[in-house]
């Protein structure tokens, strides 16, 4: 009996002892089970801040915030739901409410006992008749939300839009929660943790049925939502509208930079689209009519649609050539309406023969196929291989075949090919005759408009170019990214520049005899140097292309612009630079007959008989 005692004693010890151990590590170590009986009754509301405020170079404000409200809703209260009601003072349709209450369960973690939106983005005039009858819908619950305002309707490719994180989003960046927004596209994605700002909490007393008693601790828990940093912008906003009513009815691209800062001054994407579509309870269903559009005005093609550069890149072969000594300033090829070598490339009509310069006023074809065969013919490289890849390099430095950093997302780094592509296309078998179109911008060298806009920015600076750039600063943040002050020299000493402004200078404002391309768009005062390009297109008209900066001495616009199926350069794209420039230097435009002649312009029709 005495051994059995024993036994039982122990046994009732260890199980004392067990227990005792349980529950000092559920109630001291594991934190866990508090968390549970805390939830149980406490709840916590998420404060939204609202996001930081966005400006143009000129403190003109472009983005701001407004109100708008979620609707909540806690299932189990819920009680004698009118929903004819409802849908009256929420401005849908009953069908509407009885789907949104068919959706509540497929939200993530969904409990009828929680508060769960059931509808998003309520307006202010809504809310506002909504309020007034809430108190005849118990469980319902109103939560209120920032979210953009646009001032005016423009620069949507620049500015992106704002959405709701999806499962992805939450699993990368554990900051983010099931109804949060974040920037998705532009600068309010490339400088969210700036602009978002940080959320605060409310921390209440609830009973079992998930009810609102009181704030916990009379909130000394609860933390302020702290607004996100203003930010200001480098586009100046006259231009950029004034630029989007110039592509109105066309395709294509404006970009213009300021060359001495690198600092972006309009960046047009055409077609585009309100940025306040974006926005809303209408929004998705907008999104999916934007993205259904066959123009794409979704798509930004700044930074993102590749074009052959076409005679604009003359300027790089003839710098290479200068280079690299295989042509001089005074060097002279005669010209007979086409290159005479090969199956012959063609050109237009004027003065024969020419020097360098001269053949960057009239973009002659033929002296730049000279040109370049002279680069890839050099002595000095044992191989063809060897000289195209010492100029595909050289091309590289000005900021072609690779990503510039723009502070934008999905930035594409558009095509210089090298040497390899042609050994595996030709079977190692080619010369610098099979690649002559090169030499006029053709072939298989793709760039952005960004990137050409970036080229004249360098031209204009004799050599070198500072990384384009959309902010130029941030509240509470001294300075901008270091990388958006700094340098980058082409691979062109900075004396061989000159006679390349020359001629592009001459383009422009030489006279009737002297044959420039854009002759037309000269603007008193100005100086504008530029280059007119006519972009080869397989797929239908040929795209126009021009690029140009001004003043020639201490320039303060470099500008490229693209307009797809368009023809000539001298005769869509140029007048929209040369406009565009006058806009920014003189504050307005004094030449009503080009200007008309752009804004009236429809270019989409003349693409839609094309095809």
């Amino acid at each position: 009996m005495n051994r059995r005692s024993v036994v039982i004693a122990a046994i009732i010890v260890l199980v004392l002892v067990t227990i005792a151990t349980k529950l000092f590590y559920i109630q001291v170590v594991d934190s866990s089970y508090k968390f549970s009986a805390d939830n149980n009754v406490l709840r916590r509301v998420t404060q939204y801040p609202a996001r930081g405020l966005i400006y143009d170079r000129n403190g003109k404000l472009l983005v701001a915030n407004k109100m708008v409200y979620d609707i909540l809703v806690i299932r189990n209260q819920v009680r004698n739901l009118d929903t004819a009601m409802l849908a009256s003072l929420l401005d849908i349709t009953p069908l509407q409410v009885r789907d949104a209450f068919g959706q509540l369960r497929q939200q993530r973690g969904y409990s009828p006992r929680k508060a769960v939106v059931l509808f998003k983005q309520v307006s202010d005039s809504i809310y506002a008749r909504f309020q007034e009858k809430m108190f005849l819908f118990p469980g319902f619950e109103v939560q209120p939300r920032m979210v953009r305002s646009y001032v005016r309707p423009i620069a949507a490719h620049m500015l992106g839009y704002v959405g709701e994180v999806n499962e992805a989003m939450m699993k990368q960046n554990p900051y983010y929660q099931l109804g949060d927004y974040i920037g998705i596209s532009g600068i309010e994605r490339s400088y969210e943790e700036q602009l978002r700002g940080v959320k605060g909490t409310k921390i209440y007393m609830v009973d079992v049925h998930n009810r609102i008693q009181r704030s916990y601790e009379e909130g000394r828990f609860d933390s302020v939502a702290q607004m996100g940093r203003d930010m200001t912008c480098t586009i100046d906003a006259d231009l950029q509208e004034y630029g989007e009513r110039l592509m109105q009815n066309k395709i294509g691209s404006v970009v213009a930079i300021e060359p001495s800062t690198g600092e972006i001054l309009a960046m047009v994407s055409a077609p585009s689209y309100d940025p306040g579509l974006l926005v809303g309870r209408a929004r998705s269903n907008n999104y999916k009519i934007l993205h259904r559009d066959t123009l794409q005005p979704l798509f930004n093609r700044s930074i993102m649609a590749l074009y052959p550069p076409g005679s604009t890149f003359k300027v790089v072969n003839a710098l290479w050539g200068l280079q690299e000594g295989v042509v001089q300033p005074s060097t002279r090829y005669a010209c007979h309406g086409r290159y005479p070598i090969g199956r012959g490339v063609g050109c237009h009509n004027h003065f024969s023969p020419l020097n360098l310069s001269q053949a960057v006023q009239t973009s002659c074809n033929t002296y730049f196929c000279y040109v370049f065969r002279n680069i890839l013919d050099n002595s000095k490289y044992e191989s063809i291989r060897q000289s195209f890849d010492a100029w595909a390099n050289a091309v590289r430095s000005f900021g072609y075949g690779r990503k510039l950093e723009v502070d934008l997302p999905n930035e594409l780094g558009g095509v210089v090919p090298s040497s390899s592509v042609y050994d595996r296309v030709y079977r190692n078998v080619w010369s610098s005759l099979t690649v002559i179109s090169l030499s006029i911008g053709q072939g298989e060298l793709l760039v952005t408009p960004l990137q050409m806009a970036n080229l004249v920015s360098t031209i204009a600076n004799r050599g070198y170019y500072i990384t384009p750039h959309i902010v130029k600063s941030i509240a509470g943040q001294e300075g901008i990214m270091p990388k958006y002050t700094q340098k980058h020299h082409a691979s062109v000493d900075s004396a061989w520049y000159s006679y390349i402004i020359a001629g592009m200078e001459q383009a422009v404002n030489g006279d009737a005899s002297s044959g420039g391309t854009a002759r037309w768009v000269t603007l008193p005062g100005a100086d504008i140097c530029g280059k007119t390009g006519t972009s080869e297109n397989p797929h239908g008209n040929d795209h126009s292309v021009f690029f140009a900066f001004a003043p020639k001495d201490n320039p303060k616009i470099a500008i490229a612009v693209y307009v797809e199926n368009a023809g000539f350069g001298a005769t869509w794209a140029a007048p929209i630079a040369s406009l565009m420039i006058e806009k920014y230097l003189n504050g307005e435009v004094k030449r009503p007959w080009m200007e008309s002649r752009i804004l009236n312009a429809n270019l989409l029709d003349r693409r839609a008989k094309k095809k």
